[in-house]
C-alpha cells in the first residue's frame, strides 16, 4: 500500500518542475490528484504521462489569484474523487514578471503586486477553500512551496523573497488555527533545483557556483523535492506541522565563506584549513 493510498490531492503549478514531479510521486503512492495549472495543456501532458494511472488524475486550468477559480478547483476534486485530503500550494509565476523582479529602486508596482497575487494570495485562497473540505474528511495536510529566498536576502527577486516569507507566516498561522481540528500545514524551502526552467535560464557556471555552497556534492532535482512533499502529505508526518523545512542541500546551514574555502587550494588557506581539507577530503561539485 502506498503512503497516500485512498487520498485525494490537489497540486497547483502541476504542469512542470516540482509540481509535475509531485503529481507523479503522489499518484505512485496511491493518491488521486487534481493537476491544477494556468497552463492547461501542460497539466494535461502530465496526466497523459501517467500512462495506465492517468485515470487517477485530472487536469484543471486555474489562475490561483482568482478566488472563483480556486473554488472551482477544489470542487473538481470533490466532484471527481469524492473529497480532499491534501493540498500542495506550489504555483508561482516564474515567467516574464518574475524576470522583471530585479533591483528594488527600479521595482515596478505591477511586478510587486502580481508576485504577491500568485505567490501569497493564491495559497491563501487555496487554504481558505480546501480546509472546509478537509475538515469534512476529519483532517488533512497542506504543503506550501516556499523558497530559500524567504530565509535570506538575495541580490535580486525582492518581491519573490518577500512573498515567500509571507507564505512561511501563513503556513504557521494555518497550522496554529486548525491543528486541533486535524489540519497540518508545513512548507518546504527549495534551494537550486534542476527543473527544466532552471536548466534553460541559468548557465552551467551559475549552477556550479550554487553547488559549491551546498553541503551535498550535487544540486537538487524536482524528484527530491517531491519526495519531501509526499512525506509531509502522508500520515508518516502526522506529528509534523507548522514547520518550514529547508530542502536545499544545506545551503543555508554554514558560514558564508564555506563555498570560497572549499574552492581554494589548501596551501593558500593556512595550516589549520590545510589539515581540515586533508581530513575531510576533496569533493567535486556536480550539477548533473
Amino acid at each position: 500500500m502506498g503512503k497516500l493510498e485512498g487520498k485525494v490531492a490537489i497540486v497547483t503549478g502541476g504542469a512542470g518542475g516540482i509540481g509535475a514531479a509531485t503529481v507523479r510521486a503522489m499518484v505512485h503512492e496511491g493518491a488521486s490528484v487534481v493537476v491544477a495549472d494556468y497552463n492547461l495543456a501542460g497539466a494535461q501532458d502530465v496526466v497523459d504521462s501517467l500512462g495506465s494511472d492517468a485515470g487517477r488524475a485530472i487536469a484543471v486550468r486555474v489562475d490561483v489569484g482568482e478566488e472563483t477559480q480556486v473554488v472551482e478547483m477544489v470542487e473538481v476534486a470533490v466532484r471527481e474523487f469524492g473529497g480532499l485530503d491534501v493540498l500542495h500550494n506550489n504555483a508561482a509565476d516564474t515567467g516574464e514578471v518574475y524576470r522583471r523582479d530585479l533591483g528594488l529602486l527600479s521595482m515596478d508596482a505591477e511586478v510587486w503586486d502580481h508576485t504577491m497575487r500568485i505567490n501569497l494570495r493564491g495559497p491563501m485562497f487555496g487554504c481558505k477553500h480546501a480546509i472546509p473540505r478537509m475538515l469534512a474528511r476529519g483532517g488533512g495536510s497542506i504543503v506550501n512551496t516556499s523558497s530559500a529566498s524567504s530565509l535570506s536576502g538575495e541580490l535580486v527577486m525582492a518581491a519573490y523573497g518577500a512573498s515567500k516569507a509571507g507564505l512561511n507566516s501563513l503556513t504557521r498561522s494555518v497550522a496554529t488555527q486548525f491543528g486541533k481540528r486535524g489540519i497540518r500545514c508545513n512548507a518546504v524551502t527549495p534551494g537550486m533545483t534542476l527543473t527544466p526552467g532552471a536548466m534553460e535560464n541559468t548557465t552551467a557556471e551559475f549552477r556550479e557556483m550554487y553547488v559549491r555552497h551546498f553541503l551535498t556534492p550535487y544540486a537538487g532535482t524536482p524528484e527530491m523535492q517531491a519526495d519531501v512533499v509526499v512525506f509531509l502529505a502522508s500520515d508518516e508526518a502526522r506529528f509534523v506541522t507548522g514547520q518550514i523545512i529547508a530542502v536545499d542541500g544545506g545551503m543555508l546551514s554554514h558560514v558564508p565563506k564555506y563555498g570560497d574555502l572549499m574552492a581554494m587550494d589548501p596551501t593558500e588557506a593556512g595550516p589549520n584549513y590545510a589539515h581540515l581539507f586533508a581530513e575531510i577530503g576533496a569533493s567535486t561539485p556536480s550539477t548533473d
